[in-house]
């Protein structure tokens, strides 16, 4: 399973939806931490099915100005790719064009030409979406 998260660092603003207040506990000022280097700490739990106690694998990551690696940079641009063909809320600025240019950024090697055949396929979504919308007009 992959998964990919948007880290916002503590104490910026984003343009996102609301979110209710807490009902049962005040909002909680950034910690001292907050001012290190780490960006993030993730944590994960695993039992073998065999065993009688769980296994802890804990990854702290620090706040990096390095490029981006080539199989992160592709996995963002399917990433978005998805977001737009769903209509995500998430993606409002997400558009199509950019994540295609950053697809063919980081193709790299590509030996069995999946990342390419990404490309193709994302590429006939933008123009069938960019049809669809002229027709309704």
């Amino acid at each position: 399973m992959t998964a990919l998260y948007e880290i916002v660092p503590a104490g910026v603003k984003m343009d996102s939806p609301s979110v209710d207040p807490l009902a049962y506990q005040q909002p909680v000022a950034p910690s001292r931490s907050a001012a290190s280097s780490e960006l993030l700490t993730v944590k994960l739990r695993y039992k073998d099915p065999s065993a009688d106690e769980s296994k802890l694998i804990s990854r702290t990551l620090l706040t990096r100005t390095s490029t981006t690696t080539p199989t992160l940079g592709f996995a963002s641009a399917v990433a978005q790719v998805g977001m737009l063909l769903r209509g995500s809320k998430h993606a409002p600025a997400a558009r199509c064009d950019a994540a295609i240019a950053r697809a063919r950024m980081f193709r790299q090697d590509d030996q069995d030409g999946y990342r390419a055949e990404f490309v193709r396929l994302a590429e006939l979504a933008a123009s069938l979406t960019q049809l669809n919308q002229t027709a309704r007009r």
